[in-house]
């Protein structure tokens, strides 16, 4: 076992607690695919910007695995929750049953990156003949904290399709539910894309892109050094305008923006949207090294399709550009379907710790999966491809 034996697990309350290169060398070593969200730059900006921390109820627990060398051989962004807010993975249900019961749900372990329903490893560990044992690690010392801390359950959510099974495999609870994901067959412009998609879909896409340009619209795309504190303060006042209509409190603050754009600026992508030279809405996403990952949009200005020009057809072109194999276009929207975003399984699992509880939310995950496939199976029936590109 060599090393194994002498590992040695503790927990981290904040990003600062670890060193940013350890971190990423298991978090993003070299020749995986690249994934910003889980990069120590952008879940530092999350806690020192105020947006993570326990004040919004997300405590952070990160777990940390040392080897023999006191060097860095896995990790886990964790938190312990009192609610479940921010998650997009939703387990209302189940706090509401367990504590009408008597239970106490919250608080909770939550293994995620906060705000962020984009698919990304959890167990992070560093490439090698070791890394399937302290993945093994990482999973037995969450379920130890958990006990230690007498929580209800711990949530692994938007996990890899491997991790995911993996983790079933130990008993924990599979769930699934679904996004719409664009892929990239190869295209080398956007018209390539439109050539592909059946002759009536093709020509609504052409409307709805030539009702977006109108008013004199012009689109930018903004990426790198080219990022400004000008460009934050617009795109943020977007944010909190769609965002306090939407959901009530944004999470983000402020200071997160101008922190992950000094950190990681190549890894941002905000597509503006200015007429008479003024910003009136922006759709912010993140470049993985195959995916482009849709994250925040906001308007300060209604005009018909800007949200689908922004958020769905700039991606894809952005996409194209740039080679990137996929666009996650984030949470919900079956509307997306019909742009060219195909339905995909997303994958999270759940460590319960009542018994009671945990043989319900069991059974209601069975029934769910089954609805979940059943859904996809049917969009799958409804792509907008010319059949013979349906099969592709």
């Amino acid at each position: 076992m060599g090393d194994e034996e002498r590992i040695m697990i503790r927990v981290a309350h904040g990003m600062e607690e670890i060193s940013a290169a350890e971190w990423d060398a298991c978090a993003n070593p070299p020749g995986a695919s690249y994934n910003p969200f889980i990069s120590h730059a952008f879940l530092s900006a999350l806690e020192e910007s105020g947006s993570a921390t326990p004040r919004t109820g997300w405590a952070p627990y990160h777990l940390v695995i040392e080897d023999g060398t006191d060097r860095i051989a896995g990790c886990m962004p964790m938190y312990l929750k009192n609610h479940s807010q921010g998650e997009y993975v939703f387990d209302y249900g189940w706090a509401d049953a367990f504590e009408r019961a008597g239970g106490r749900y919250y608080p909770k372990l939550q293994v995620s990156v906060p705000f962020t329903p984009a698919t990304g490893r959890r167990l992070l560990a560093k490439p090698g003949p070791a890394q399937a044992h302290i993945e093994k690690q990482l999973l037995a010392g969450a379920i130890e904290a958990a006990r230690q801390l007498d929580v209800s359950s711990i949530h692994f959510t938007f996990l890899p399709k491997e991790q995911w099974e993996e983790m079933g495999k130990t008993g924990l609870l599979q769930r699934t539910d679904q996004q719409f994901h664009w892929l990239n067959d190869g295209y080398e412009t956007f018209d390539d894309f439109l050539s592909a998609l059946a002759s009536r879909k093709r020509k609504n896409l052409r409307k709805e892109r030539e009702r977006a340009h109108e008013s004199d619209i012009e689109i930018e795309w903004v990426t790198g050094s080219d990022l400004t504190e000008a460009h934050w303060d617009a795109f943020f006042e977007f944010y909190m305008d769609t965002g306090a209509r939407k959901w009530g409190t944004p999470y983000l603050t402020r200071e997160f923006f101008s922190l992950v754009s000094e950190r990681i600026p190549e890894d941002i992508l905000l597509i503006m949207a200015k007429r008479g030279g003024r910003y009136i809405a922006g759709a912010l996403n993140f470049i993985g090294s195959d995916t482009l990952f849709g994250r925040n949009w906001g308007a300060i200005e209604h005009h018909p399709f800007l949200h689908f020009e922004c958020c769905y057809y700039q991606a894809i072109d952005f996409a194209i550009s740039r080679g990137l194999k996929r666009v996650e276009a984030g949470a919900q929207g079956a509307h997306k379907l019909a742009r060219g975003y195909l339905p995909a399984h997303t994958y999270s699992a759940h460590h319960i710790t009542h018994p009671g509880l945990r043989q319900a939310v069991a059974d209601y995950l069975e029934r769910e999966r089954a609805y979940i496939d059943e859904d996809i199976e049917m969009l799958g029936e409804h792509v907008p491809f010319r059949h013979d590109r349906k099969n592709s």
